[in-house]
This record gives structure tokens, sequence and C-alpha cells, in this order.
């Protein structure tokens, strides 16, 4: 009977003038119905006489205005670390007769890797490689296929998203720096065009799969736990072992060991240094991918790391040597941004300060002891700073990551299984990109060549390469 009222009640209220059927598909509704001869009163549900709609699904997560700003800015400084800041960096180091090679080395690196990325980079590093997902992508996203401006990417907390475009930009930055940091431990007697060619060769077959195996999901090293907030393995121990088997294969400059070769204007050296250590903070806060507390971690270790880098560098130096130099603090700024980078949303700030510490004093080691031991001609000490303060700092991650040290803690973290895992993904990085990086610069010489002429090594690259120079008369 109640069921039947509630019919009848329903079908009067739908042809009785004046009265409005309200619907509401997120719950039910209730129906008073008035009948025109009586003052009966049917308050069936709705639910009842008619089951209510399904309620719909929910709306897909809208990007933050603010976390969207925040990457667009730490990829425009990126941008800025590398052009001009690595350009000037490496420049003042270089000879007087090379700054120029080493500018349009840095400048033509950036734009030949922007479009590789867009073509293929990017989908071999980030997509779903099948059966070949512990290594590399798929090219389901060749050219940017199917990405638009509402495709969106996932951030590190759960329903928090950003434009895929700005992810796709902001990692591009990334690959882009890191084939040219390699180019510094060949400076000064590389062929410009065997230069393009390798970085073609190194940026397809060691940075994408190292990118993948570190950061997507399904790699190799990102499925073992193996930690790296910003690129400690990525880019700095890949391009680091890279440059060394670079300039092992090159062979010595002419004149090395026998002529000065000072850095010809340290002036800037220390301004490429400063802009360095401003755009890093793109580099390491940028890589939280949003703007929250976790990004203010990255941001004041990538402060405090550099700072007590420099100084112990530097201090150890003026303890050797007798004098502090401007360019050993400039050089331990760098290797403490190289040494947080693993480390930087991952520890707390007084970890921070001891991996700079200890960073400043075994990159200085790496760049003095350690070459000297071996006698390889690394130009710009890109293996000093880049593998051996990356070593330290994905090594290090796996100690002060701990929570009784003050760092961010991971689940099920032991200690000793952390740095073993994090010295596994050191030991995959090194034989990865030396291996790719021995075969790709001997195709190279076999099929053009590597190295300059000795007249044009002695004549400088400026004017043998580019036909022109960094000074005129």
């Amino acid at each position: 009977m109640k069921k039947l009222f509630a019919s009848l009640g329903l079908m009067f209220a739908l042809l009785s003038p004046g009265l409005t059927l309200a619907q509401d598909a997120a719950a039910p509704v209730e129906e008073a119905v008035m009948a025109e001869t009586t003052a009966v009163e049917a308050a069936a549900p709705m639910a009842e006489a008619a089951p209510a709609e399904a309620a719909p699904e929910a709306a897909a997560p809208v990007p933050d205005k603010g976390d969207t700003t925040w990457m667009m800015v730490s990829t425009l400084i990126v941008i800025m670390m590398t052009i001009p800041g690595l350009a000037l960096f490496y420049g003042g180091l270089a000879r007087t007769k090379n700054m120029l090679s080493i500018l349009t080395q840095v400048l033509a690196t950036f734009c030949l890797i922007s479009i590789l990325w867009a073509v293929y980079g990017y989908s071999l590093a980030f997509g779903d490689g099948g059966g070949l997902n512990w290594a590399i992508g798929d090219l389901s996203k060749l050219f940017l296929a199917g990405i638009t401006p509402d495709s969106t990417a996932a951030t590190f907390t759960d329903g928090v998203v950003i434009p895929e475009f700005v992810f796709v930009a902001f990692q591009l930055t990334f690959a882009a720096i890191t084939v040219a940091l390699i180019f510094g431990g060949l400076a000064e007697r590389v062929k410009f065009s065997a230069l393009m060619v390798f970085g073609v060769l190194w940026f397809t077959f060691s940075y994408l799969p190292i990118t993948h195996m570190v950061w997507a999901t399904g790699g190799y090293l990102f499925e073992k736990g193996a930690l790296d907030f910003a690129g400690g393995t990525v880019v700095h121990i890949n391009s680091g072992i890279a440059a060394l088997v670079g300039a092992i294969v090159l062979g010595k400059r002419v004149g090395f060991g026998r002529d000065a070769m000072p850095p010809h204007n340290l002036a800037m050296t220390m301004i490429g240094a400063s802009l360095l250590w401003v755009g890093w903070f793109g580099f390491n806060a940028g890589s939280n991918l949003e703007a929250n507390g976790g990004t203010t971690l990255a941001f004041i270790n990538t402060i405090l790391a550099p700072a007590a880098a420099g100084m112990s560098w530097m201090l150890a130096e003026w303890m050797l040597r007798g004098k502090p130099s401007m360019l050993g603090l400039a050089s331990g700024v760098v290797a403490g941004l190289v040494v947080v980078t693993p480390a930087a949303g991952l520890v707390g700030p007084m970890g921070a300060i001891i991996l700079g510490l200890i960073g400043g004093v075994v990159c200085l080691w790496g760049v003095t002891g350690l070459k000297k031991l071996h006698g390889f001609d690394d130009s710009l000490d890109v293996f000093g700073i880049h593998c051996v303060g990356g070593i330290v700092g994905a090594i290090g991650t796996g100690v002060f990551v701990s929570t009784a040290l003050g760092g961010v803690g991971v689940d099920g973290y032991t200690m000793g299984g952390q740095v073993l895992t994090q010295a596994t993904g050191v030991l995959v990085t090194l034989v990865w990109s030396g291996v790719v990086s021995l075969v790709a610069f001997k195709l190279v010489d076999m099929t053009m060549g590597l190295r300059v002429s000795e007249e044009q090594e002695r004549e400088g690259l400026d004017t043998a390469s580019h036909g022109e120079r960094a000074y005129n008369p």
C-alpha cells in the first residue's frame, strides 16, 4: 500500500498545475504530494517510487595555478643555469683562444637536445616500454603525440597534477644540461661536428635509459627503491663518467703537463658559478614538482650544502697551498650543488651541511690527487666534480635520509639496505654510461674523427672551428 500511495502521489504531482518535480542526482529526494480534494499528505521517499540516478564520476584533478607557475619558473631558471651559467663557468676556465667555442658548444647542445627531447626523448624516458620497461619507455608519445594543453602529469602528492607540457619542458632542461656537462672534459681539442654526433648517440643510448631506470615507474632502479631526488645519478654520475671516457679516448691536449693552461677569465667563472647556484634552485626545488613544504626543504638544502662545500674546499686548499683561491671557492660551491642534488628533498638541513662539508674535500681530491694519480686530461674537471660529487651525494642520501638523522625517511628503511641500493644505482650508472660512451666515442672517431689537428688546436678552436673570436683586438 505504501508503494501504491507513492505511485499515485507521483502521478498527481506530475499532472497538477503549479507543482514541479525536483530531482537531485547526488541524493534521494523526498516529494511532498498535495491532493486537491483532501488534506492527506503522502510522504513516501521518491527512491521507493523510482531508483535514483547513479552519481557522476568525480571530476579529474585540475592543475593548481601556483604549482604550475612554480614549475614554469623552475624551468626558466634551469635554462639560465645552462645558458649562460654553464657556458660562462666553462668558458672562463678555458683559454682565450677557445672561449667562443665553449659558448657555441653549450648553446648548440641545448638547441639540439631540445628538439630530440620533443621528437622521441620524452616518450622513451617516461613512456611504458612493455617488456623492456625496466630499461626504456616506448614511442607512444613520439613527436609529443596526444599531449595537449589539457593533458596533466601527476606529482608526488596523490591527486595533485601539473600540465604535462610543463613537465615535458622541465625535464627537457635536465637532458640538455647533462649532455652539455660532458663537453667540459673534452674542451679545447674536440671537433664540433663530432661533438654534435656524439651528443645524439649518448643522449639516445645513455641519458634516456638511465632516466627511465631511475625516475619512471617500472624502471629497474626505481623499482629497487634507489633514491635520486633531482639527478645525482641521472645527471652528474652519468655525465661525469662520460667526460672521463671521452678525455681518455681523445688523449691529452698539446702541451698538457708542460705548458701553463690557466683559466683565462676567473671573473666569468665566478659569474657562471653564481648563475649555476641560482639556477640550481629550479633544478632541486623544482624537482618536487609542486610548491609545498617538501619544496622548501629542497630549497634550504640548496643554500646550505654548497655553502658548506665552498667553505670546506677553500679551507682545505688554504691549508694545502697557503692561500685560498676564488677558483677553489667557486669549484667547491658547484661541488656542493652536485652532492646535494640526489638528496635535496630527502635529507634534513644538517644532513645537507654534512654532505656539503664532505663533498667539498672529496671533490678537491678528485680534481687534484685523483687526476694526477691517473694522468688523464679532463680539461675542466667534470669527472672530479660531477662524477665524484654525484657518488658522494648518492651514497650519502642513503645515510642521511634516515629520520634519526633528520631525513624524511622511506618505508621499510634500514641504513645498510638503503646504502646498498644506492650503491647499486651508482654502479649501474657508471657501467651503463661508461660502456655507451666508449662505444659512441669510438664510432665517431672511426667514422669522422674526434680530434682537431694539432695545428688547429694550437690556433684555437674559436677561429679553427667557427671562424670568429670571442675577443677581437
